[in-house]
């Protein structure tokens, strides 16, 4: 992800569970392929920041005469409308659901954890003086929501534990 747009314009190491490696795999359609999610109208410029978003909505509310006029997702599976970010604080409550401490999830979403059980933690331990990454903290988390999505929607365990390849960090 381009560095403008991440929030203070720095680089987060995060690790990738065995179903985002999955994706990641499904979505590079050939082996020529720059990105990752590649955008389908114009070649090799990356999806437009907003395509989920409009996804999600769908196009009937465009004021552009000339643009087809289409549901969105959430209309199409009966959902009520939610936004991109909406998952990412429905993953965080999963997280919270399934036991994860507040502290390892706050480090997936690169939030500072201002109480370490219930005890105040200066600013500056975690700014200048411990540079720890928390990857498997962090790992431990990715891979119990990616186990749960995966519960959630179906897909047998025991046989996506089975095909799940070494994971790299983004």
């Amino acid at each position: 992800m381009p560095l403008k747009r991440v929030k203070k314009r720095r680089v987060i190491q995060q690790p990738l569970s065995g179903l985002a490696i999955e994706i990641i795999k499904e979505a590079l359609a050939s082996d020529d392929q720059q990105l990752v999610f590649e955008s389908p109208m114009y070649k090799g410029q990356p999806i437009h920041r907003k395509a989920m978003a409009d996804a999600q909505r769908g196009t009937k509310h465009e004021t552009n005469k000339d643009k087809t006029k289409t549901a969105g997702l959430c209309e199409l599976l009966g959902l009520e409308p939610f936004t991109p970010h909406d998952l990412r604080r429905t993953a965080a409550t999963l997280a919270g659901d399934l036991g994860f401490d507040d502290a390892w999830i706050a480090k997936c979403l690169d939030h500072a954890a201002s109480k370490k059980s219930e005890q105040i933690v200066p600013t500056v331990t975690g700014k200048v003086y411990n540079h720890s990454k928390r990857m498997k903290e962090k790992r431990a988390v990715l891979d119990g929501v990616a186990a749960e999505l995966r519960r959630i929607v179906g897909a047998p365990l025991a046989q996506a534990l089975e095909q799940e390849e070494p994971r790299v960090a983004a």
